[in-house]
């Protein structure tokens, strides 16, 4: 019970903090390319009192844990003003892309960190098969000091990949729709709509495409985790 407790909290704290990088780092971009918007709101920090949303970092993920044994969630959006930016071609796609890139950055360094701990390689493919299943809670964040932190090294590259290629997804609000604006503009009012009913098309994405889906995160997934051997 203590080690599904411990599990839980480092899984919450981890997708805590990619979550907030991933939002800063959309707040970096608009910063540099000429949007001071995030800065003054004061988004521009890794205290995660400045973004936290009740909802979406703590009840829906520790319900979609406990439910259904792995979760994500989400911060508050950086707020930023796209007519500010210096490059308005491109400059939206630039700062959505900085979401999904720091997450993956940080996800290839975590697994590059793993891969130099000094574990057989037969267990290191244990630990990834129980991280990744969660087959056996009670067996994770125990033993010796190099699997524990092997172990939570994995759990960061997982969720960090997930975000990443998530958030790819060219569905409003996701950062991948910034991406399909860019190379396929639509009307103003076309893209407003889109946003309107992004959400509820997303769901239904999900829910009617959810074997693709997951054949393309768990894809993405595994060809981090195969640095990490």
């Amino acid at each position: 019970m203590l080690n599904e407790i411990v599990l839980i909290g480092f899984y919450i704290a981890i997708l805590l903090y990619s979550v907030i990088i991933h939002e800063v780092a959309h707040g970096l971009a608009a910063l540099q390319l000429g949007d001071t918007t995030a800065k003054y709101a004061g988004r521009l920090t890794a205290n995660p009192l400045k973004h936290l949303d009740m909802v979406g970092s703590f009840f829906a993920p520790l319900f979609m844990y406990l439910s259904f044994g792995f979760a994500f969630g989400w911060a508050k959006p950086v707020p930023y003003n796209p007519y500010n930016l210096k490059n308005q071609k491109w400059g939206p796609m630039l700062v959505a892309l900085a979401g999904p890139g720091i997450n993956l950055t940080v996800a290839l360094v975590a697994a590059l960190m793993a891969r130099f701990i000094a574990l057989p390689i037969y267990l290191k493919k244990d630990i990834i098969l129980n991280v990744n299943e969660w087959s056996t809670v009670s067996g994770l964040i125990s033993g010796s000091v190099s699997t524990i932190f092997y172990e939570i090294l994995i759990i960061i590259v997982i969720i960090n990949v997930f975000l990443a290629f998530f958030n790819l997804i060219p569905i409003p609000p996701l950062d991948g729709s910034k991406v399909l604006f860019t190379f396929f503009p639509v009307r103003i009012e076309i893209q407003a709509m889109l946003e309107q009913f992004g959400f509820a098309i997303l769901l239904f994405f999900i829910f009617f495409f959810s074997t693709p889906l997951r054949i393309f995160l768990g894809t993405a997934i595994n060809a981090f985790l195969n640095i990490a051997i």
